[in-house]
């Protein structure tokens, strides 16, 4: 009898256990199958029950078919269902399922109740479920998945990128004390870190946490901030006690001077420091959470440049669509990690990523690595009335759940939304209001395609973005020269970024034949028109510092569901890489050569290998000193500079029939460098083409 008394005393106690919070993983064990609801009670057992599939989280059910077959895909509902046993040791406690991104739309049922809605397929939320669980029993979880477009969520469309359906992001299972910091704050980390007045002598740094109690009785805790450096060594620590209310969520700040920081400077030096804001209740922690701290400033000097901490930083940039080849967009943390060694190598120092909020994970590698960021929401394309409500709350989720982020330097409002433009116009004005009211601190963007900064949807927002594609959409590649030109005359108090340029590479098509634009209707995406138009408008870029900073479009081909062009499929072939990360265009190379510390020595044109001309010519990019170049064993002679000091052009150059090797060499440092092609050249197969099928292909170069 005394044994039992123990033993349930003993329960009792480990029920009652104060400890801090629990995150773990949900991911496994779930069922998955496509298809809207049975409402017939009758019938719906036996269908509702039949052709589940097991999955593991992430999953998309968009992987196939979005990718393969250009406006044909599966848009609808989809149901995800898992059972899992609650212990029992979890009753007091408050349970919580974090969802990382859900598209587009989300109910979430614990054992048939309804314990949350969402709306918006790339911002995390969370549902708080303990009321509904049954402990020590097993309990079904049904998610309830819609990607199907709608006129009251952004984006309101498939056209420029496509919503993959499902859970495509990591689930998190939290559990905490009925008093904690607060978790369901926008599924932000309930922690608000802010710095002002930063310098190498000083830094002022605020946290502001909030707090909530979900008791039915007032709670004595402490509130516990502190600053370590990146060895783990405390650096200041601040604590204040209160009586927490169950009256609502509270908010209490600490503030910090910081002496001789160790400042966040970029690529050059990601330092982090660390902040632990801890709960206490008698003595106990019961709650924390972890956050970074990168103490920066950041300014834009209209028509300077860029500056991190008092310093002129380069703003080398590119964009990135998440979605993979065969993935779609249910990614691990391993092509995370694939996608930023590339982003690193190729030299760049900026990244926009669009059109919509990324991995948290991604972000917070950003940080590590000191990438400055560009964060935005998915308000892109076209505009239907109905999206303010959901604009707004997209944008205050982007901004409290990656508030802490020190990579992130600006929100990025609209891309390319128009029609009608006064409502447009006030839409981006309200978005902008609604950042700096959450987020003072941080600059906003807005982005046209018009390239003319009067545009009626135009400043309204800090930075203003222009997406030009000289040569490809419009005019001729070296029009982009006159147009910043003309900007910088007419609008010298503007912070313009030129946030899209560029041309699309099919892999497959390979021409010399090349002028200065080229029909983008036509199926012909000549890889060595993408090359010549980064050469030329990368080095114009260059010398305008008018441009604070500039984003090449894109940096991985990425799936444009409702497009057929090129000859492909639901493909937006403007990436530096291919879809599948398997290959690297020449354009890769341009940018690593001109951006990059690492050595570069690269021939271009080696997938062009059919040549059209005996007599032609060989590009080198060499960032490592003036390459000696080789042609069948024969060095060339005939050598000029290009565009910028990397590029070097060997001109008069005469193949022979049949195989021709080319091959290029610098010492460097004491080591020989080397890249070697291979280019095919048949006389009679070039004269006895039909030169009017090529001249009419070639038409409107």
């Amino acid at each position: 009898m005394r044994k039992g008394i123990i033993g349930l005393l003993l329960a009792w106690l480990a029920c009652c256990a104060i400890q801090a919070r629990e995150v773990t993983s949900f991911n496994e064990g779930w069922e998955f199958k496509k298809g809207p609801f049975v409402q017939d009670a009758m019938k719906v057992a036996q269908k509702w029950n039949a052709e589940w599939e097991k999955v593991t989280i992430p999953h998309t059910w968009n992987a196939e078919d979005m990718q393969k077959r250009a406006a044909s895909f599966y848009e609808g509902v989809g149901y995800y269902r898992k059972n899992y046993v609650f212990p029992e040791t979890l009753q007091g406690k408050r349970v919580f399922l974090r969802f990382e991104g859900v598209a587009s739309c989300a109910e979430v049922y614990v054992n048939g109740y309804l314990v949350g809605t969402h709306k918006g397929g790339y911002s995390a939320f969370v549902c708080e479920i303990g009321s509904q669980i049954k402990y020590g029993k097993e309990n079904e979880i049904l998610v309830k998945a819609d990607n199907a477009s709608r006129p009251d969520v952004i984006p309101v469309n498939h056209n420029l990128f496509g919503v993959y359906g499902g859970m495509y992001r990591p689930v998190w299972l939290v559990v905490t004390e009925p008093c904690n910091i607060v978790v369901n704050d926008c599924a932000s980390p309930g922690v608000y870190i802010t710095q002002k007045n930063v310098s190498k002598k000083s830094a002022e740094v605020s946290v502001k946490v909030k707090v909530d109690n979900a008791s039915l009785a007032p709670a004595p805790l402490e509130l516990e901030n502190t600053i370590y450096d990146m060895n783990g060594k405390q650096i200041k620590k601040h604590r204040q006690t209160f009586e927490l209310t169950p009256q609502g969520v509270q908010a209490y700040t600490s503030t910090f001077k910081l002496s001789n920081p160790h400042l966040w400077q970029g690529r050059e030096d990601p330092y982090l420091y660390k902040v632990v804001s801890r709960l206490i209740q008698n003595g106990q922690v019961i709650d924390e959470v972890v956050q970074p701290l990168g103490v920066r400033k950041y300014e834009i000097i209209a028509g300077d440049g860029f500056y991190l901490n008092g310093k002129k930083y380069p703003m080398y940039g590119v964009t990135r669509h998440q979605d993979w080849w065969g993935l779609g967009s249910a990614l691990t943390n391993k092509e995370h990690d694939f996608d930023l060694a590339q982003i690193m190598d190729i030299g760049a120092t900026t990244v926009r990523f669009a059109h919509y909020q990324q991995s948290d994970y991604l972000y917070s590698r950003c940080d590590t690595l000191g990438l400055v960021i560009w964060a935005e929401i998915p308000f892109v394309n076209r505009v239907t009335g109905q999206e303010w409500e959901n604009a707004h709350h997209q944008m205050r989720e982007l901004v409290r759940q990656s508030f802490n982020h020190p990579s992130i330097y600006v929100w990025g409002i609209h891309n390319e939304v128009y029609h009608p433009h006064d409502y447009t116009a006030a839409l981006t004005q309200s978005l902008h209001d609604l950042c700096k009211t959450e987020d003072p601190d941080r600059y906003t963007a807005a982005v046209n395609g018009y390239g003319h900064a009067d545009h009626p949807v135009n400043q309204n927002a800090d930075i203003q973005g222009m997406n030009r594609y000289f040569g490809w959409y419009e005019k001729r590649i070296q029009d982009i020269d006159p147009w910043i030109e003309k900007l910088e005359k007419e609008y010298p108090w503007q912070r313009l970024m030129l946030t899209e340029y560029g041309a699309d590479a099919n892999l497959e098509h390979q021409t010399e034949i090349l002028g200065d634009a080229l029909n983008w209707g036509s199926e012909f995406y000549p890889e060595t028109f993408q090359t010549k138009t980064h050469e030329y408008q990368w080095s114009v870029i260059a010398k305008h510092p008018y441009i604070i900073a500039s984003y090449l479009w894109n940096m991985f081909d990425f799936c444009a569901p409702m497009w057929k062009r090129g000859g492909v499929d639901s493909r937006n072939m403007k990436g530096m890489m291919t879809f599948d990360r398997k290959v690297k265009k020449d354009s890769y190379y341009w940018y690593k050569a001109n951006w990059s510390k690492d050595p570069v020595l690269y021939l271009t044109q080696r997938r062009n290998v059919e040549r059209e001309k005996k007599e032609t010519t060989v590009t080198v990019y060499s960032n490592i000193g003036t390459p000696k170049v080789y042609l069948n064993g024969q060095e060339l002679k005939d050598m000029r500079k290009g565009y910028t000091d990397v590029h070097y052009i060997f001109d008069h150059v005469m193949l022979q029939e049949g195989k021709n090797t080319v091959k290029t060499v610098v010492t460097y440092n004491g080591k020989e460098y080397t890249d070697e092609i291979e280019w095919m050249y048949d006389g009679a197969k070039v004269r006895n083409a039909d030169s009017s099928v090529r001249n009419t292909e070639h038409a409107g170069w």
